[in-house]
């Protein structure tokens, strides 16, 4: 498994923390207390549909948090591909701890394989026009960005800025006040070292983006053939940027705009809007 795909461990441990505490505060599972302690079992993740999986780590930190001695074997990797019936992993040890930490291991599984999986489709659909890569966006669940931005790329997309620390995008609001060209020296004046982006809804735009020497630029809400007029325009000078796609692109018209030629193409609906992918867990008691 990629180290690439993985969330950091910190992130990873503190969402556990939290998820659990959800659950089990402040009396613990009272059903689970009513086994017995010694009863040990067999547990299977088994796909209930096609699919793509994420959320490894915070599913073996689940169980970790939960009861160290249960002990998860894993049949897949993140980033692997899944049909219905596939075995995902093994759970053995005490039926009490395994009942306790299902539905935590499965929440996450499922939330985070969705979106690798919906990623997957839209990498699929991009790639059949051009080479554009798909982005995500900063329309993440509030807490758990970092984790779903690794689910992405298990899916096969790659990261926007995590952050509003990562670097400057000036979008229309910013743009409306000061304009392209005040905007862009402004943000080379107080931050030089970052990636200044700008946001553009007109050629007229691009040109004055362009001329200001923003870094990147992200072309909001065009048609696929206004987007290539645009790839022409920035090809065209000394020092092309990075070219973004974005709003309101969809599996059907994906792959028309990295046809287009962009670099990538941002879909705000990879975390805000994947459905979930069904993981089931079978038990056996031994």
């Amino acid at each position: 498994m990629s180290d690439l795909l993985q969330p950091p461990r910190v992130v990873v441990v503190d969402a556990v923390e939290r998820a659990l505490a959800e659950d089990l505060t402040p009396l613990g599972d009272l059903t689970s207390a009513l086994l017995p302690q010694d009863l040990v079992a067999t547990a299977r993740f088994v796909a209930r549909m096609t699919g793509v999986i994420a959320g490894r780590a915070c599913a073996d930190e689940t169980f970790v948090q939960v009861d160290p001695t249960v002990s998860l074997t894993w049949s897949v990797d993140d980033g692997d591909s899944v049909g219905s019936g596939t075995l995902i992993a093994t759970a053995t040890g005490p039926l009490a701890s395994i009942l306790t930490a299902e539905r935590t291991a499965l929440n996450f599984l499922g939330h985070l394989s969705g979106i690798a999986t919906l990623t997957s489709e839209y990498a699929a659909e991009a790639a059949k026009g051009g080479t554009a890569y798909v982005w995500d966006t900063r329309k993440t669940t509030p807490g758990l960005r970092v984790l779903e931005k690794a689910a992405v790329r298990a899916g096969g997309g790659r990261n926007h800025r995590g952050n509003l620390s990562d670097w400057i995008l000036l979008k229309d609001n910013h743009i409306a006040l000061f304009g392209i060209t005040d905007a862009v020296a402004r943000s080379r004046s107080m931050w030089p070292a970052r990636t200044v982006h700008v946001e553009c809804d007109t050629i007229e735009q691009v040109h004055e983006a362009l001329a200001a020497g923003a870094d990147a630029l992200l072309l909001d809400n065009m048609t696929p053939d206004q987007i290539r007029e645009c790839v022409a325009v920035a090809s065209a000078t000394h020092r092309r940027p990075l070219l973004e796609a974005s709003g309101g692109i969809t599996l059907a018209t994906i792959a028309a705009y990295s046809a287009a030629g962009v670099d990538c193409i941002s879909v705000g609906g990879l975390t805000n809007s994947a459905p979930v992918l069904d993981i089931g867990l079978d038990i056996d008691p031994a």
